[in-house]
């Protein structure tokens, strides 16, 4: 038998490197301003030609590269940052992979111009799909010139399947304010098709986070600030009353390099404890520097998972570090420990709702009377009742109609059918009444309604959610939408990639209507809503759509109209843990019970099962 095994080529490997290195044009971003700053650029500048796809350009005056450098840089397993095996345990640059030039090059074409310092000729090179075409001396400035051109052209799937151009700029945005804010120092300028989004001059940390979040998030940070002998911990928390309920902005960095450590963020929310509501995060700036060999930053391909050696200890320090920077501000409410003459304030018990106090009437009392004792004596005097008329009945027969023989009191009487089938579900379950005042709410979550054969457990919030989506479509279909004006317009606050999403959107939101307008920097003014939208949370509506968009692209514009009826429908539904009244229930669901599909919400979350009697019994049996 033959040998199968072959070695591949170089090129086809580096493409193969490529679909792990670079996902995106956000990639290639990071790679290569990660190169600049460590080859001590103290200015970086990005240009970008439809969201990356034709053109990323990214330009530092760092050291730069000699001819011999330069092109062995696109070679792979080639680096400058590391010689052996221990130099991975003690990293302090960014771009170690060995890989990332060589990725780059494999899928796109690109352009190369560097002049290393001291020298007074630079290189040229021209690569395509890993094959250099030409390598030439250049007069350049110092420092490095990547144009990197036609992203994924040797690639068509992986072209093909890119998000729309305001998802991508979005992401790109998104990883260029990860390497801002830490190297803040350095002076940072982002351009998109001829536009500057972005010019970022050194300074101090807090500085650059005002120059990247707008100047409004300066007054709601408090400093944070610890120095150990296993970590030095330096940044900025928010106050209590700046918590976002959505896209809160929580940043932390270890030696200079982005990270995800969701057990430190644990810490962070710890120290705010009941400040703000469990649905709320709060916004943090932190650095953190640690001694390389103490991490581990190698577990993960993109290198945002750090391992930390110490994570228990730096734990306990971060999250007392926080709560000191709360309390020293006054974040934190003081304590009177005088409780003398205090007035005593019943603790409030979420396990023991107290129930509405309930009125009997008796329905033979009469006070007019005179059989009834107590009516006789409550008045002080008898009275008398007047004959009752006969042939009473005579007196509302104009209002039946001879010509068409239509009873009204029989027609808008109690005994009328009401519009809601009785029949729902594939179960083919009837239910008992067309009356839901008798259902059961439990734990202010779930509604249990009666049937012919079992019951309905039913999601109160999901339930309203499709009562709500229906309504919503209905109006769209029909095109009854209606924009109502708001006497005093909401402002909101966004980061830069989340104003671009925006940007795109607001042409699809004034066609159900919204009206919304760009202010100054990245806020925005919403002007009007759609009539008939009674407490929404406006700016959670708008951040959840942003959100859908990024994460769906092309696909959510396809369905942009049932992604906006639903993040309508979710942000003025019914929140769990309200207690409904009993007129409240019956209303929902019986605008519940109308719809065909009413078993899953549109984006297949389940909003109620039946349990049957028969099983019921035989649970306890």
């Amino acid at each position: 038998m033959s040998d199968i095994i072959k070695l591949l080529p170089d090129s086809v490997a580096n493409q193969i490197a490529a679909g792990e290195v670079i996902q995106r044009p956000a990639s290639v971003v990071k790679e290569l301003v990660e190169n600049a700053i460590d080859a001590g650029a103290t200015s970086v500048q990005i240009v970008l030609k439809d969201a990356g796809r034709t053109l990323i350009q990214v330009v530092d005056n760092g050291i730069g590269m000699s001819e011999t450098d330069a092109r062995l840089a696109f070679e792979r397993h080639s680096t400058s940052k590391i010689r052996k095996a221990d130099d991975l345990f003690s990293l302090h640059t960014m771009g170690f992979r060995g890989e990332a030039l060589a990725s780059i090059a494999a899928i796109s074409q690109l352009e190369l111009r560097t002049r290393l310092k001291g020298e007074q000729l630079g290189t040229k090179i021209e690569i395509s799909a890993s094959h250099c075409d030409s390598q030439t001396p250049d007069m350049c400035p110092q420092g490095s010139n990547f144009m990197v051109k036609n992203i994924f052209f040797n690639v068509p799937a992986r072209r093909k399947f890119l998000k729309s151009n305001q998802v991508e700029l979005s992401n790109i945005v998104k990883e260029f304010e990860k390497l801002a804010l830490v190297n803040y120092m350095v002076e940072f300028s982002l351009s998109h098709n001829d536009k500057i989004m972005y010019k970022l001059m050194p300074g101090t940390f807090k500085q650059r986070i005002s120059a990247v979040f707008g100047h409004n998030i300066d007054a709601q940070l408090f400093p944070l600030n610890i120095d150990t002998t296993l970590v030095n911990i330096t940044g900025f928390v928010s106050k209590p009353e700046n918590a976002r309920k959505r896209n809160a902005l929580q940043y932390m960095f270890v030696n200079g390099r982005y990270m995800r450590h969701p057990y430190f963020h644990k810490a962070v929310l710890s120290s705010y404890g009941e400040l703000i509501p469990d649905d709320e995060q709060p916004n943090y700036f932190l650095n953190f520097t640690v001694d390389p060999e103490t991490i581990d930053v190698n577990i993960h391909p993109t290198k945002t998972e750090i391992k930390f050696e110490n994570e228990m200890p730096i734990w306990q320090i971060l999250s007392a570090a926080a709560k000191e920077s709360l309390g020293r501000f006054s974040a934190v409410p003081t304590i009177d420990f005088d409780t003398e003459d205090a007035p005593k304030i019943p603790v409030f018990d979420k396990n023991n709702i107290p129930r509405e106090p309930e009125i009997e009437i008796d329905p033979t009392y009469n006070p007019f009377s005179k059989n009834n004792k107590s009516a006789s004596s409550n008045a002080g005097a008898s009275y008398s009742k007047p004959q009752a008329t006969t042939n009473w009945e005579q007196l509302y027969q104009d209002f039946i109609d001879k010509k068409s023989g239509l009873d009204y009191n029989q027609d808008f009487g109690t005994g009328a059918e009401t519009d809601a089938p009785d029949s729902i579900t594939d179960e083919g379950t009837l239910l008992q009444q067309e009356s839901f005042l008798n259902c059961l709410q439990i734990d202010g979550r779930y509604i249990l309604a009666p049937a012919k054969s079992g019951y309905w457990t039913i999601d109160q919030h999901r339930a309203h959610t499709l009562v709500l989506y229906n309504k919503y479509m209905r109006q769209v279909e029909g095109q009854f939408v209606t924009a109502q004006s708001m006497l005093f317009p909401v402002v909101i606050h966004l980061s830069s990639a989340q104003s671009v999403i925006l940007q795109e959107l607001v042409s699809e939101l004034e066609k159900i209507g919204f009206n919304l307008s760009k202010l100054s920097g990245n806020d925005w003014s919403v002007n009007a809503i759609p009539a008939g939208v009674d407490n929404i949370d406006i700016n959670d509506a708008i951040l959840q759509l942003i959100e859908s968009f990024s994460e769906g692209g092309a696909d959510f514009k396809d369905k942009i109209f049932e992604k906006i009826a639903l993040s309508i429908a979710k942000s003025a539904a019914i929140p769990y843990g309200r207690i409904l009244k009993p007129e409240e229930i019956d209303a929902m669901l019986k605008e519940l019970f109308k719809i065909k599909s009413n078993l899953y919400t549109p984006n297949g979350k389940k909003v109620m099962y039946f349990t049957s009697s028969e099983n019921l019994t035989k649970s306890f049996s």
